[in-house]
């Protein structure tokens, strides 16, 4: 499963603006000064350099998070690229607001799909109703003696492939495809809509295939919007 960064706009600075427009009021990067030298001509050039926020406007991004005033977090954009199993992107796709979401059709696509597998099989957790144990496993053997996982998607790619042989439209083959084919969306929002996800989705009480995808999410926003992110994460 990987996550990938497409694009980008704003930073935290911009977060900060977009609540200081209230008053008509706008802010800069704090800068350095750096000096670096011509080895040659041992001439002196002075640079100034953005190297972050004043402390008031981290304190401004804090109380905007902590109060729940999101709208100056809308003001910025995140776009990534994703491959993982269907049974994660349906998850995942329920998160629809302040994001939109284009994924891969196999009513269009009929190219041999690649299938996702764990390296242990979790046991289940008898406490919920949904969740499994991530200390406990099982092996395929215990489970089933004749086959594999592997093997049920080798049948079940072969039947997908001698389908479309045989002319089945790829709308319908699809079908007979498990839920751990794998898939690629992009999905693209704002950085508090990200932040949510995040917030429900890197839980440890979560489903580990889905928190895998979600801790990738995690990283690449906290790089970008630094401060921002510190607050919105919970």
């Amino acid at each position: 499963m990987v996550v990938t960064l497409i694009d980008k706009m704003g930073s935290d600075l911009s977060v900060v603006n977009a609540a200081r427009v209230s008053f008509n009021k706008k802010t800069e990067w704090v800068y350095e000064t750096r000096r670096s030298i011509d080895l040659e001509t041992s001439q002196s050039t002075y640079t100034k350099v953005p190297i972050g926020l004043s402390a008031g406007d981290e304190k401004l991004i804090k109380f905007l998070a902590e109060h729940n005033h999101w709208t100056p977090f809308g003001h910025t954009a995140l776009s990534f690229h994703i491959k993982a199993p269907i049974f994660v992107a349906r998850q995942l796709v329920k998160h629809t607001v302040g994001l939109v979401w284009n994924e891969v059709s196999r009513r269009y696509v009929d190219s041999t799909p690649d299938f996702y597998f764990p390296n242990k099989w979790r046991k289940r957790n008898e406490d919920k109703k949904q969740g499994s144990h991530e200390d406990q496993f099982v092996e395929v053997g215990e489970f089933n003696e004749q086959t594999s996982p592997e093997l049920m998607c080798v049948d079940a790619l072969n039947l997908y492939k001698s389908m479309l042989k045989a002319g089945v439209c790829a709308e319908q083959a699809r079908m007979v495809l498990p839920q751990n084919t794998m898939t690629e969306w992009y999905w693209s929002g704002s950085m508090i809509a990200f932040a949510r996800v995040c917030n429900l989705r890197c839980k440890q009480d979560t489903q580990l295939e889905t928190r895998l995808v979600a801790n990738q999410i995690d990283k690449l926003a906290q790089e970008i919007f630094p401060v921002s992110w510190k607050y919105l994460r919970k």
